[in-house]
């Protein structure tokens, strides 16, 4: 985690080969007009793929901010991949508080699963990538979780190359605890998350002969969103 005293945004595409960016609209209303800053203060960029650019504003335009790159800095990212999938649900503001907290805890990836039992599907993509991002800058980071677009249970089943796989569910069978199950030598973990009814039967043997491993997240009966946090902390921390 990076603790920046100065002011931290985020732009998706920056030229290292130039020695000056002009920012959106956007971002130069915030930066001239909230902020107040003027020619000559330094502020922070990152793209969200690792790289941080510290940077002086030039021209402090309230729609076209140009800032000159002092300083750039390549952020490692970790080895472990951390993979949430989890269901849609009703709550749109209960999702998006999951992909705040899953982008402040550190998930590499989510993708939003369409199950059978998902009642909604709608999914407004760039809303949603708005708020990992605003939560990455909170957060101060430099990566950016990856956000696929809503995705069938089964195509996440048969295109899963992950090392250590997992679905979380609420039937009564045989599951093991995933706190003792995860594997912190194995670099690339993925955990199922199942919407509001929880995975059908035949979801939960579907994943199973893909050879994904059956766990509790713990003794109550868990929201969608919260199970999606628990799992999250489990296999970043672990």
């Amino acid at each position: 985690m990076l603790f920046m005293a100065l002011p931290f945004f985020y732009i998706e595409t920056i030229d290292q080969g130039s020695s000056s960016i002009i920012l959106n609209e956007e971002t130069s209303k915030h930066i001239v007009q909230v902020l107040r800053t003027q020619v000559g203060e330094q502020l922070q960029l990152t793209d969200g793929k690792g790289n941080l650019f510290t940077v002086e504003i030039t021209d402090n335009n309230r729609k076209r901010c140009t800032v000159g790159i002092i300083e750039s800095l390549t952020i490692d990212h970790s080895p472990f991949t951390t993979t949430i999938a989890i269901s849609l649900i009703k709550n749109t503001s209960r999702f998006e508080w999951f992909l705040e907290k899953a982008t402040e805890i550190g998930v590499n990836e989510i993708i939003p699963l369409i199950c059978e039992r998902t009642e909604k599907q709608h999914f407004r993509f760039d809303r949603m990538k708005t708020i990992l991002v605003s939560a990455m800058l909170q957060s101060q980071q430099c990566w950016l979780p990856v956000l696929h677009d809503t995705t069938k249970f089964k195509d996440v089943l048969t295109r899963s190359s992950y090392q250590q796989k997992f679905i979380a569910h609420c039937i009564e069978e045989e599951k093991r605890n995933l706190a003792d199950m995860v594997n912190e030598n194995l670099s690339s973990k993925i955990i199922l998350v199942g919407p509001e009814g929880d995975f059908t039967k035949d979801e939960t043997a579907l994943a199973i002969q893909h050879h994904f491993i059956p766990v509790s997240l713990g003794n109550t009966r868990l929201r969608t969103e919260t199970a999606g946090i628990v799992g999250a902390i489990l296999l970043t921390q672990l």
